[in-house]
């Protein structure tokens, strides 16, 4: 997936909001949005360097959007938005194997009372797909999430009611760095979400791990990397 083209160069001044953050660029402050939830602490840190790209909308309160973080030599994409396409864009071109037989890419389908980013559909079968968007590595393990998550457990939970009545059902957490080697959940942030996957996985919901390759110019989805539950 091509990056967006344009990008500035910037500098990290403070988290203002969940989706708001106060960037400098060319010596300017700056209002940056900020397309990602989680609190994102390891990467917004002081005088971090940044990559954000204009605002093409109309009438926007900010004029920035904030894409990329480099922490220690590692560019980082931070926008959340992009798992549920960079997972499909890999499906359309045949890179995971574990659903070949499942042609026909939909997004944003509804299941039960969930809204989930991805249904892959075969000729006799569907399999229901979630992506979780990861940007936190310590020490080689990707982490999720780094902040409580309703939202992400609610998920968990449809697609095991997928699996209940008979379909397919998988979570795919897309590591937006290439530095992880695996990945886990981040039981300290939120147990209830932790616990909640392993019981999934042991119900027949599949968890995979992937990370990415990140450059100015790109981002595709990389190597997956070894899940641990426990």
């Amino acid at each position: 997936m091509k990056t967006t083209p344009n990008l500035k160069k910037a500098r990290f001044k403070e988290r203002l909001n969940r989706f708001a953050a106060l960037v400098e660029v060319d010596g300017q402050e700056e209002v940056a949005h900020v397309p990602n939830s989680g609190r994102l602490r390891e990467l917004f840190v002081p005088d971090a360097q940044v990559y954000v790209s204009p605002a093409t909308t109309p009438d926007r309160k900010t004029a920035f959007d904030l894409r990329f973080v480099s922490i220690d030599g590692v560019l980082v994409s931070c926008d959340a938005r992009l798992p549920p396409a960079l997972v499909a864009e890999a499906q359309t071109f045949g890179k995971l194997p574990q659903f070949q037989g499942y042609p026909v890419i939909q997004r944003e389908v509804t299941f039960e009372e969930s809204r989930l980013d991805l249904c892959f559909s075969g000729p006799s079968d569907q399999v229901y797909v979630e992506t979780k968007s990861v940007t936190l590595v310590c020490d080689g393990a990707a982490l999720f999430p780094d902040a409580p998550t309703t939202r992400g457990t609610k998920h968990l939970r449809t697609l095991m009611k997928a699996v209940e009545q008979g379909y397919g059902a998988a979570v795919i957490f897309v590591i937006q760095r290439p530095d992880a080697l695996r990945f886990s959940p981040y039981r300290s942030a939120d147990p209830t979400f932790a616990a909640t996957l392993e019981e999934a996985a042991n119900m027949g919901v599949a968890v995979y791990a992937y990370g990415c390759r990140v450059t100015m110019e790109e981002i595709t989805l990389g190597a997956p990397v070894p899940v641990m539950l426990i």
